[in-house]
């Protein structure tokens, strides 16, 4: 193995402790582990919040009902979630996740309306998801060739993009919502049916979530995407081609936003153009609760997961407990302002070790 790949192998192991010096009191192994792994603290608040909304509204939290609603919409931010995770972790961003979903939809409803509208067989079904999964992909693979070709950064492409996806949206539709974008089959089945009483919608999020957990963590495609965040440099020494690499990573972000759009339609029967405009708030934030270092290299979707219901279950709660709804966007705001806060001091803990 040359030093570069033992460089690259030792980037991409984001939740390896730091060692002791001499000198130093030794702290054994494991207690630095738990010590470092963001999940836990992460599923710590999460039932904190859970045991005090169920606390405060006794009977009226925490039920069945609750649990299947929680999961139900969270199912598509999860989804959002696990491509903005691989995103983040190579010190990137995306803004934009919102436009994009919007956008796909619209381009799957108005074939969708030209082919039989809410009638529609299976064959147009077929069609509609197809082209929300290639416009996401195509939108996000975009973005990333201008983010690796011309060095113009993440934020800015993306701004851009979110403004330019929108805009094409509208102009496609006028602004407004057309009338016959999901076909009662995709409503029926995908946005209302259960397995189990179990949501499709559910379901999907979780086979989405652990297929992409897998590549993430045991994958070279997921040990390049730590290696880039971490140390793009040494990645380069190795003749891994970055801006490839990239370019693939924006491209899964448009696809898992194409994912959720077809997810959106069948749940709501709409494009809902003016209804995304905070979705990527509600991600990153997700995101940076589950641990993944807005730095760069350091991530996992099992703690996105976690982070994704934590801004769900203090949603649900708010609503239970009678808050107005304007202070649950204040609330999701603080809790992603706390977020990149505890971010912060967890990478210069570690930089002091």
């Amino acid at each position: 193995m040359t030093a570069d790949s033992q460089e690259i192998e030792q980037v991409a192991q984001p939740h390896d402790p730091p060692r002791s010096g001499n000198g130093r009191i030794v702290v054994p192994t494991w207690l630095r582990r738990a010590a470092s792994v963001s999940e836990l603290w992460t599923f710590v608040i999460l039932v904190a919040l859970v045991a005090f909304f169920t606390i405060a509204a006794p009977g009226r939290f925490f039920t069945a009902y609750d649990l299947t609603q929680i999961a139900v919409n969270a199912a598509i931010y999860l989804v959002l979630g696990v491509g903005m995770t691989y995103v983040v972790i190579t010190a990137g961003i995306d803004l934009s996740i919102g436009s994009v979903l919007v956008l796909a939809a619209v381009a799957a409803g108005e074939y969708n309306i030209h082919h039989g509208g809410a009638t529609a067989g299976w064959g147009a079904v077929a069609v509609c998801v197809l082209i929300a999964l290639a416009v996401g992909t195509a939108w996000g693979a975009l973005q990333g060739l201008v983010v690796a070709t011309e060095k113009v950064p993440p934020l800015i492409v993306t701004l851009g993009g979110l403004g330019a996806a929108l805009g094409l949206a509208e102009l496609a539709t006028g602004g407004q919502d057309p009338a016959g974008a999901a076909s009662a089959n995709l409503q029926n089945s995908l946005g209302f049916g259960k397995v189990l009483g179990i949501p499709w919608l559910v379901i999907l999020a979780a086979v989405v979530t652990a297929v992409f957990g897998a590549v993430l963590g045991g994958t070279k495609f997921g040990n390049y995407t730590l290696a880039i965040g971490s140390n793009p440099a040494a990645v380069r020494r190795a003749g891994i081609p970055v801006g490839r690499h990239l370019i693939k990573v924006y491209g899964l972000m448009g696809l898992l936003a194409g994912l959720g759009a077809v997810m959106w339609l069948a749940s709501y029967g709409t494009t809902s153009i003016a209804g995304h405009s905070t979705d990527n708030l509600k991600v990153i934030t997700a995101v940076v609760l589950g641990g993944t270092s807005l730095f760069g290299g350091r991530g996992s979707v099992l703690g996105t997961v976690i982070g994704v219901f934590i801004p769900a279950v203090l949603t649900t709660g708010l609503i239970v407990i009678g808050v107005q709804q304007y202070w649950q966007d204040v609330a999701v705001g603080v809790v992603l302002v706390a977020a990149v806060y505890i971010d912060q001091m967890r990478r210069k803990t570690r930089e002091r070790t």
